[in-house]
């Protein structure tokens, strides 16, 4: 063959393999993607939200009196109770706080000279009252001395009627008049008393001998210590909070679920927790209340909420580990189905005013309208537009178009 014929069959061969290459790279390629095939099963939709455990049945002890509560977590249980959370009380013999006396307050200078001027006063008074003691006695001495004469002048008869009554009337007067002046006497003595313990500062107040304690406040049930409201010493009000006393094994969950979702859910109604930090727990609805509240989200949005109270289904030894405030998540079962179709939420889009999903046909996607019914936060169920065993596009990306080939991406372990 000659070399131009040689030459020519060359380039034509390089020009073939060329033109080849370029069509092999413009050649539209199948997009990769996950695909889901529709089945029928069990379905559930759920209010999710976050709870809190709650001992149902909380006791507050308060003060019952004014005065100085003593530290109630005191190392020495001479000094207080010596209670920490978590400890166990029992009803009616756990002491649970030790109150005093209050101390008195501080004096300003000018009453503590009206105080002292009073105690002057209260102790002039005592001293003429006491000479006024002193000078009835004298009178009642000389009145029975009278009657003793007019007794020995009646047994001659010597002496009227009217003197002899008159002799024993002084005499029944008198020790009338001594008795009212002695009361006067100690009226006078609690008059100064006072005085002076108004006088009393927080300095002088405590004298020795004096009981350390006069109250000692009892635990109202058997159960433990959940919190201490006023751990330290402290000179309180009647009614003040002290301690909360509760059984931790008498356990309930509440949440404040959106209003939307309330009315949703009845009692009864099966609830699956999570989110404490241990294997999902079974539940059941026992009340929602009939009154909702207002609460502002953590990101400032109003919301109308109603709180529902849950109990627990399974045994205790599932949930023992729990105590009072704990944080959990629940989902409460406002309907469910054994048996519908359902197909992935990631696979379905918005087509104008209808929900679709991309469909797997040969290896290419085909749109197809579908009507959805109830759905969660994984799954919707298919009312009408697929049957059980089509496959559909998860997360269908712009680069899917109907009629467009698509081939399914190997999954990766």
């Amino acid at each position: 063959m000659p070399a131009k014929w040689t030459k020519r069959v060359i380039g034509f061969a390089l020009s073939a393999a060329v033109l080849g290459g370029l069509a092999w790279f413009a050649w539209p390629r199948p997009v990769l993607v996950d695909l889901a095939t529709v089945v029928k099963g069990q379905i559930e939709v759920t209010a999710d939200d976050d709870g809190k455990t709650h001992v149902r049945h909380v006791y507050t002890v308060s003060a019952p009196i004014a005065g100085k509560v003593l530290r109630i977590s005191h190392p020495f249980g001479d000094q207080g109770p010596s209670l920490h959370v978590g400890d166990e009380v029992v009803a009616n013999q756990t002491v649970v706080a030790l109150m005093q006396p209050a101390l008195p307050g501080f004096i300003d200078v000018r009453s503590r000279d009206q105080l002292q001027a009073e105690v002057l006063a209260a102790d002039a008074a005592i001293q003429q009252q006491e000479a006024e003691v002193k000078r009835i006695e004298a009178a009642l001495d000389f009145a029975r001395t009278e009657f003793q004469r007019a007794q020995a002048l009646a047994r001659t008869q010597t002496i009227s009627a009217q003197a002899f009554d008159k002799a024993k009337f002084e005499v029944a007067t008198s020790e009338a008049a001594l008795a009212s002046a002695r009361a006067q006497v100690d009226i006078r003595r609690a008059v100064r008393t006072s005085a002076v313990a108004r006088l009393m500062d927080p300095a002088n107040a405590s004298q020795p001998g004096e009981p350390t304690c006069c109250i000692r406040v009892l635990a109202p049930t058997s159960g433990k210590v959940l919190r201490i409201v006023q751990d330290s010493e402290a000179t309180v009000l009647p009614g003040t909070a002290l301690i909360d006393v509760g059984n931790p094994l008498d356990l309930e969950v509440v949440a404040d679920l959106l209003s939307t979702d309330a009315v949703q859910i009845k009692v009864g109604a099966p609830v699956r927790i999570d989110g404490w930090g241990g294997p999902p727990i079974r539940g059941k609805v026992v009340r929602v209340d009939p009154a909702g509240f207002l609460k502002v989200s953590a990101l400032g949005i109003e919301e109308q909420r109603v709180r529902v109270t849950i109990d627990f289904s399974d045994a205790p030894e599932t949930w023992a580990s729990l105590g009072h405030d704990y944080r959990v998540v629940v989902h409460v079962t406002t309907w469910s189905a054994p048996d519908a179709l359902t197909v992935p939420v990631s696979a379905l889009f918005r087509n104008g005013d209808q929900w679709a999903v991309f469909a797997e046909d040969g290896g290419r996607a085909r749109i197809r309208t579908v009507g959805i019914g109830h759905r969660n936060n994984r799954v919707a169920e298919i009312l009408s537009g697929l049957a059980p065993g089509d496959r559909v596009v998860l997360h269908p990306s712009d680069r899917i178009a109907d009629g467009g080939r698509i081939a399914q991406r190997e999954s990766r372990r």
